[in-house]
């Protein structure tokens, strides 16, 4: 019964943050929150929602917005503190056309009771974009996807190499980058992430890495985990991939390098000039640090890029990620053309 009651908190909590998006203007017609940090925060998303929808020619049509709670982590009688994840989905049109983008994103909420109801004292939200160095999701129970269920631990014990392929060898034939296969494979494990592979709590890199090698970007593998660009696993307790695989800034400086063969990249100027299957990179905080990665699998009716990505699961969001948490005003882009022959 006291689940009952709390959950309704959640649920009105959920169809403010859903008509919020849709309208960000909006005055909410019922609001569960009480958190005043939180209540000063969303005023100011949603005047920049406003403008952003606008600069993009936009018109949002609906919301969807699932809930599915993770895990209970305190519960008495008169405080719950739950982490949930919600999965939003907006529908807009431009230019004429429709389009979709979806975005999972996970909160912790404080539930407090109120006489004979629950409101949310607080809403807690980590912005795992920011960071740069992947840690592995290893616990003594097993491994988990984003919405909690079990998956199986990956068993590569070779590195991998495209099939007929021969990354990083003298002589090695030059091949076509796949971008549709690229693209293809982002959709298909933008949500929970391809269970073959190791999951990282920041997983953008090791994602965008995987969906490249989908496009048949051959391996580079050296052995050494600051050099090349290669994949192999867990070997025993030890990790197993290059520092470029996984941490935005080290593959960054990888596609930004200088090599006669394998997986290279033009620098664009304009996010315009990609195509299928190319990286964005984003520097947050405007230093040189490149702390999150993405990959072009649609663009909208004006031509500009959608993009996939992980850590918060994204599937066709417009690329300036201007709606994230992430964002500031310092954000500074990388755009990488990746080449069509490698």
């Amino acid at each position: 019964m006291m689940e009952q009651q709390w959950k309704q908190s959640l649920y009105v909590y959920v169809d403010q943050l859903n008509r919020g998006r849709v309208e960000p203007k909006s005055e909410p017609r019922r609001s569960a929150v009480k958190d005043p940090r939180f209540l000063l925060e969303q005023g100011e998303r949603s005047r920049r929602l406003a403008e952003w929808y606008k600069e993009r020619g936009i018109t949002p049509l609906r919301g969807e917005t699932g809930v599915r709670t993770l895990r209970t982590v305190r519960q008495t009688p008169s405080e719950v503190v739950a982490e949930v994840a919600l999965h939003s989905a907006l529908y807009y049109e431009k230019g004429g056309l429709n389009h979709r983008e979806d975005t999972i994103e996970t909160e912790r909420l404080t539930f407090v009771r109120d006489g004979d109801g629950w409101e949310i004292a607080a809403v807690e939200r980590s912005i795992p974009e920011r960071s740069s160095m992947p840690r592995a999701q290893v616990e003594p129970s097993g491994r988990f996807s984003k919405w909690g269920e079990v998956v199986p631990a990956p068993q590569p014990s070779q590195p991998l190499l495209n099939q007929n392929i021969f990354g990083g060898i003298a002589g090695s034939r030059e091949v076509r980058y796949r971008r549709e296969e690229a693209a293809a494979y982002a959709d298909r494990w933008w949500k929970d992430g391809n269970p073959e592979f190791e999951t990282f709590d920041v997983d953008c890199t090791n994602y965008v890495s995987q969906c490249l090698f989908a496009g048949e970007a051959p391996i580079n593998y050296t052995g050494k985990r600051e050099t090349g660009w290669w994949y192999k696993g867990f070997n025993g307790a030890q990790e197993w991939w290059s520092f470029s695989w996984a941490v935005s800034d080290s593959l960054q400086r990888y596609l930004s390098g200088s090599r006669s063969h394998g997986l290279r990249a033009e620098v664009m100027e304009r996010p315009e000039q990609l195509m299928l299957g190319d990286v964005i990179q984003y520097d947050w905080d405007g230093n040189g640090l490149y702390q999150h990665s993405t990959i072009v699998t649609a663009f909208d009716a004006g031509g500009m890029p959608l993009v996939n990505a992980r850590t918060v699961s994204s599937r066709h969001r417009f690329w300036d990620y201007r709606d994230s948490y992430a964002w500031t005003d310092r954000t500074v882009y990388r755009f990488f053309h990746i080449n069509d022959y490698l």
